[in-house]
């Protein structure tokens, strides 16, 4: 089995490496059963100028670091999908979601399971209720932007279903190289 880590890298510095160094450590000690102390840091030399989505793919150890130019792409279109996928962890092998995400008639998917709302194919998702932002109890893979939010007080966590997505004022996505991205405006389909 193989993962990745996407870390956010601009001018030369890498953002909230803590949080990858725990899941990336996590991840090793529980898929092959050996302690992991891996320092990112240590291995990371990003582009000096610009904004870099950096790619650790790893194994029980890391086997290449890939520097991709990042540009965001704003996202207003969701479909609403239903699926069983496995996303427990930061799988290399997305297949299952990208599958989804080709079928879809919109810009991005809201995967749902047994009828709750979990994530989109790149992004935790938060909704605004009530003045308060809340984020899935159960997504497909918890993010190290959701955990850092989460850790802060500014989302909780909640059975989010349908309904109160087409309740919410805003919707935001959250992952390493975006933060928090609130949406407005946005269309839901299905």
């Amino acid at each position: 089995m193989r993962f990745f880590e996407t870390i956010k890298a601009q001018d030369g510095r890498v953002f909230h490496i803590d949080y990858h160094n725990a899941r990336l450590n996590q991840t090793i000690f529980e898929n092959f059963g050996i302690p992991s102390s891996i320092d990112l840091a240590s291995h990371l030399i990003p582009p000096q100028q610009g904004l870099y989505r950096c790619k650790v793919i790893y194994s029980s150890k890391i086997e290449r670091i890939e520097y991709h130019p990042y540009e965001f792409r704003p996202i207003q279109t969701f479909e609403l999908v239903e699926a069983v996928i496995d996303y427990s962890y930061k799988y290399l092998d997305r297949r299952a979601i990208e599958v989804l995400l080709k079928k879809a008639d919109a810009q991005e998917i809201i995967i749902l399971k047994k009828g709750l709302i979990t994530d989109t194919s790149k992004a935790n998702i938060a909704l605004l209720i009530d003045g308060c932002w809340l984020t899935p109890k159960t997504p497909l893979l918890p993010g190290t932007t959701r955990a850092r939010l989460l850790e802060a007080g500014a989302i909780e966590e909640a059975d989010l279903d349908v309904e109160a997505l087409r309740s919410s004022q805003k919707i935001a996505l959250m992952n390493a190289m975006i933060n928090f991205y609130e949406i407005n405006d946005f269309e839901v389909k299905g």
